[in-house]
């Protein structure tokens, strides 16, 4: 591929991840109320937390500092990568747009996957806000070691590109059942509660984490916020990425095989 073909390729790309990242800004007020609704939600999830840690050094072996700094983290990576927002891919199968995304130049997997980094940049004030007020309330604090900070952004970005994956596997079952609002709903749900997101894995019962420890969705949250902690040292912080990776790689070789068969049914105006 030449310098040329592929400058022009990325360029394709960035204008929909333009498209992702102004749709967010297009509706200020809507964004202007998400941090300010994070402001409170961070506020109030250190206030509740400390008060259901008073009297308690530490439950499940986990101390109340850190169980605080763990709820007002993942609410802060929730809000800007909400699995469930990142796709317009249902709603233009619905209307018959789905025809004209697979006429472009660009595969329809790039067009989604450099949306969806586009909304994702455009909740980044969203985050920030929550993290800003957990730091000055003094319910979150830096990872311990520049190390830690090197290796939380590397789990990161591992987490937020399986997100996006599932995401999109998700969005693809609208070419089976047009309307994919209940897979949705369930995805919502079961990715809020395996990731982590809503209650950390450590609080979850001991038969059950095992197999949630292997399942992609506690890459997504739980596995990076165990590295900005400093639980993973060692050989466990190299074989946590090592699965997060390894699940980011399977995803996308299944992404790419459902989209073969997805666009064998594709139905455009009947044709």
């Amino acid at each position: 591929m030449t310098v040329d073909t592929l400058g022009s390729r990325m360029l394709g790309l960035r204008g929909l991840y333009r498209a992702g990242y102004q749709s967010v800004l297009t509706y200020r007020s809507d964004l202007m109320f998400g941090v300010i609704g994070m402001v409170i939600q961070a506020t109030l999830t250190i206030v509740v937390w400390r008060v259901l840690y008073e009297g308690h050094d530490t439950v499940a072996g986990v101390g109340g500092s850190t169980a605080v700094a763990y709820a007002v983290l993942a609410a802060c990576i929730q809000s800007v990568v909400m699995p469930w927002q990142f796709s317009s891919l249902p709603m233009r199968i619905m209307r018959g747009q789905i025809g004209v995304d697979m006429m472009r130049p660009r595969s329809l997997i790039s067009q989604n996957l450099a949306q969806a980094a586009g909304t994702m940049v455009g909740r980044l004030p969203i985050g920030l806000a929550g993290l800003i007020i957990g730091l000055a309330l003094g319910g979150v604090k830096p990872p311990r070691t520049p190390l830690d900070l090197v290796a939380w952004i590397v789990s990161m970005a591992l987490g937020v590109a399986n997100i996006m994956t599932v995401n999109l596997l998700v969005s693809m079952t609208a070419f089976w059942t047009l309307d994919n609002g209940g897979a949705m709903i369930l995805y919502r749900f079961g990715s809020a509660f395996l990731s982590g997101a809503l209650i950390p894995l450590w609080f979850m019962p001991s038969w059950l984490q095992p197999i949630i420890s292997w399942l992609p969705f506690q890459a997504q949250i739980y596995a990076p916020l165990s590295i900005w902690f400093g639980i993973r040292r060692g050989t466990d912080l190299i074989g946590t990425l090592s699965v997060q990776l390894a699940w980011v790689l399977m995803l996308a070789m299944f992404l790419q095989f459902v989209w073969r068969r997805a666009v064998n049914k594709v139905v455009v105006l009947g044709g």
